[in-house]
This record gives structure tokens, sequence and C-alpha cells, in this order.
């Protein structure tokens, strides 16, 4: 199984990087989400500092749900998840695959998108360890929640408008969640979020063991 995942990972992060999606498309939307937002808060420090870890977090939604588009596109094109499936590959494996290789684009996204939050609005860079652990926790919930939404959305003839309204609800705990972890971090209550970081523990880790469960079954619908 997590020699599949390997393989599948490497294989959809070589398909992204030739094709640029990431830097032309999910890079620009996460920057400008961030942009847009800040100024129409008038770029108040105290504003932002409260509010900073949702414009974080809706970037994030807002990018993840390209990177799922894209990942799902990669294995409906000539329906080639069926391929791999026959291949003899591990359907968990792919599971796996596949939400590793978006959780690499939204990671090295984020790092990106928060890099630009703290740099252009000047908020202070607190709390650093729930930062990081939320941070993680929270991408491995919008890629194990896209990668199996991103594949019943991907048997549909309307893939590409169902996805959203498939994904963004089951997702809206873990951004909720992660943003309000965020808030308190940068607020300098870190001590506070320990609930809020259980709380995306939890969602990860139903999201993980789901996937790996019934994503054979998602590939055969």
């Amino acid at each position: 199984m997590f020699r599949d995942a390997l393989v599948i990972a490497t294989k959809d992060l070589k398909i992204e990087i030739r094709s640029k999606v990431v830097t032309y498309q999910i890079i620009p939307l996460g920057l400008a989400v961030v942009l847009f937002f800040g100024i129409s808060l008038n770029g108040s420090p105290d504003l932002l500092e409260k509010t900073g870890g949702g414009l974080y977090w809706i970037a994030l939604l807002f990018t993840s749900l390209l990177a799922v588009s894209r990942s799902a596109a990669i294995e409906s094109e000539d329906r080639a998840g069926e391929g791999l499936t026959l291949a003899g590959v591990d359907p968990a494996g792919m599971f796996l695959g596949k939400t590793l290789a978006v959780f690499a684009e939204l990671t090295f996204v984020g790092i990106l998108v928060g890099g630009a939050l703290l740099l252009a609005f000047h908020l202070r860079l607190v709390g650093m360890p729930v930062l990081i652990v939320s941070g993680l926790l929270g991408i491995v919930g919008l890629a194990s929640a896209g990668t199996i939404y991103g594949g019943l959305a991907g048997s549909t003839n309307i893939k590409d408008t169902i996805l959203p309204l498939l994904y963004f609800p089951v997702v809206s705990p873990v951004v909720l969640a992660a943003t309000r972890a965020w808030e308190l971090s940068l607020g300098g209550h870190a001590g506070q979020s320990g609930v809020w970081v259980r709380i995306l523990f939890v969602f990860a880790l139903i999201y993980c063991v789901v996937g790996i469960i019934f994503y054979e079954r998602i590939l055969e619908i």
C-alpha cells in the first residue's frame, strides 16, 4: 500500500510540475485572496491580527479546490484510475498517494501564502508550534477529504460544478477549527488552542481512515 502511495504521489507531482498549474493558477489564487481581503479590511493591524487566521484558511480553502480538481482530473481522463486498479495498484495506496500529492502542493502554497500574509500586513509571528501543527493537520484534512470527494465528483458528468457543493460543507469544520487555532495563536493565546488542534486531528484521522477503507468503492461508482 505504501509503495503504491509513493508511486502515485510521485506521478501526480511530476504531472503538476510539468503542467505548471500550481505556479500559474493555484499560487496566484491564494495570493490574490489574501491581498483582496486584506485590502478590504483597510490594512488595519489590529483587525488583521484578529482575522489573519481566517484570511489564511480562506485562501487555502479556495486553492485546495483547484488542487483537488486537478488531482481528480488526472485519474478521470481516459479513466486512468480504472487502469491503475486493473494494473494491480492498491486503491488504498492510490488514495494515500493522491492525498500526499495534494498535501505537498498545499503545504508549498501555504508557506508562500503565509509568508505573504505576514510580510504584507506585518502580523506578529507568535505561537509558532501551534501554527505549524494546526496548519499541517488542517492541510491533511483538506487533502484527504478532497481526494475522497474529488473521486466521487469525477464519476459524474458535472464534476466541475458538483465538487464545490460536495467539498465545502465537508471541510468546513476543518477550516473553522484551523481558523480558531490560528486566531488564538496569532493573538498570543496559543495555550487555549488545544481543543481546536484536537478537533483537527480527529477530522484528519476520520477522513484518512474513510478514504483508505472506501476508496475502492468510490472508484467503482
